[in-house]
């Protein structure tokens, strides 16, 4: 049975004022500010602050943790906390109120620090690209899924309509049946060589590294271009591949590819940026399907010295073409062969597409259901294996077969021995 409660002074005043009681009820239970989830932030670069503001619509970020003191301290001022961190370990454990941790480390950090969080109890928005190796992958996961933890990969194309609806007229047919898929990746930085500098003032740059080797401190290994060093990430293979390879992954509807094969098309600079800048890889499916994942020039994005080959090679996004025609997705656009390749679509359910129209938005509700979310561990780990694949293809120079069932290569021992990476001490499993 529901009960009045008691009138007081204000509910008298407002009443006589002729005004609604229900102004004095507030926003609803899971929007007041005490009661909404508590956020840290792991990682507090630009895009970590970016993320973890996006968060505050939905909960207060209490406290902010960076090998970085000025990094850090930007954060700290951002959110008005003096709840500040260097060691993720320490945030997890004194911040008892704390359920959700945006996790915008450096991709070579992102598996330990994710899997300490979901052990600690917290729910994670993770940056993408997932992991660093599809062996992390499948710990992650399982992790996730041991903890009962709700886990959203920040590959917030899936949240945007027009991928979505490429992904709905793939699986209803519209293009007739797939004969190829094109996905075209900004092609990454080609540079060098880089000279040492001393370690900047406030920063663990012994931390930095974790797992990774050790080496001496170079400024463009750090912060924004560590992406292009295969210690600590894959280049823009997994980069931007984790958002447009995945898009792939949902629309053709399957769990990965059964070969592969691939080349570098532009030779690292010696004491350069390790990643390729350039490249072509041709991924073949169960049923025949190839899918080929390319670059444009590395000038075409970064003002390299070799000019863009064609006005196609400038443009990214993904091409899907079958019998019936052809359409292009990418951000902010969305186009088709003819109109009825996209006109009077099915209900994504029909074609069993999750629709989510605000990543953030999606990961917090599922923080309240409990109910997965659109990009959840599992399939975070399934779209950047395929960018994964590609990366040891291309540093063996072979065709591979993957069993994508069993998750690793058809007897192959060498290229089954790039599916993990040695972790320098301390910095293992055993970390977290």
């Amino acid at each position: 049975m529901t009960t009045s409660p008691k009138p007081t002074r204000r509910t008298a005043l407002t009443a006589a004022a002729g005004l609604p009681l229900s102004l004095l009820a507030g926003p609803p239970a899971f929007a007041r500010r005490d009661d909404r989830p508590k956020v840290a932030l792991i990682g507090c670069g630009g895009q970590g602050r970016g993320d973890a503001q996006n968060a505050t619509r939905f909960g207060p970020v209490v406290a902010v943790c960076d090998v970085d003191k000025d990094h850090a301290a930007q954060a700290a001022k951002q959110f008005k906390t003096d709840r500040v961190y260097a060691d993720f370990r320490q945030l997890l454990e004194k911040e008892k109120d704390v359920s959700v941790v945006v996790n915008a480390t450096p991709d070579h950090w992102h598996t330990l620090a994710n899997i300490a969080c979901v052990r600690a109890g917290k729910d994670v928005y993770a940056e993408k690209p997932l992991t660093l190796t599809i062996d992390e992958g499948k710990r992650l996961a399982a992790e996730v899924k041991k903890h009962g933890r709700v886990l959203q990969t920040g590959s917030q194309q899936r949240s945007d309509g027009n991928f979505r609806k490429a992904v709905v007229a793939v699986r209803a047919g519209r293009l007739g049946k797939l004969s190829a898929v094109t996905s075209t990746l900004p092609a990454g930085k080609h540079g060098g060589p880089f000279k040492p500098s001393p370690v900047p003032p406030g920063l663990d740059w012994d931390f930095w590294q974790g797992q990774a080797p050790a080496a001496e401190y170079v400024k463009e290994r750090c912060h924004v271009d560590f992406r292009f060093w295969l210690e600590y990430s894959g280049g823009t293979l997994t980069d931007w591949g984790a958002h447009h390879n995945d898009i792939v992954l949902w629309a053709v509807n399957k769990p990965g590819p059964v070969a592969v094969e691939g080349k570098r098309l532009l030779d690292p600079v010696p004491g350069g940026y390790t990643t390729p800048a350039e490249y072509d890889i041709t991924f073949t499916y169960a049923d025949g399907l190839r899918h080929r994942c390319n670059s444009t020039t590395a000038s075409s994005i970064f003002g390299g010295t070799q000019k863009a080959r064609t006005r196609s090679e400038t443009a990214h996004g993904i091409r899907f073409e079958g019998a019936d025609g052809w359409l292009f997705v990418t951000r902010g656009k969305l186009e088709a062969s003819k109109p009825e390749v996209l006109a009077d679509l099915p209900d994504p359910a029909s074609a069993g597409v999750y629709v989510s129209d605000d990543h953030m938005k999606n990961f917090f509700d599922c923080v309240k259901t409990r109910k997965a979310p659109i990009c959840d561990a599992q399939t975070g780990h399934r779209s950047v294996s395929v960018c994964h694949l590609g990366g040891i293809a291309l540093r063996l120079g072979r065709k591979l077969a993957w069993d994508p069932a069993k998750e690793e290569f058809v007897g192959d021992k060498e290229a089954n021995g790039m599916l993990a990476r040695e972790q320098r001490k301390p910095w293992t499993y055993d970390l977290v």
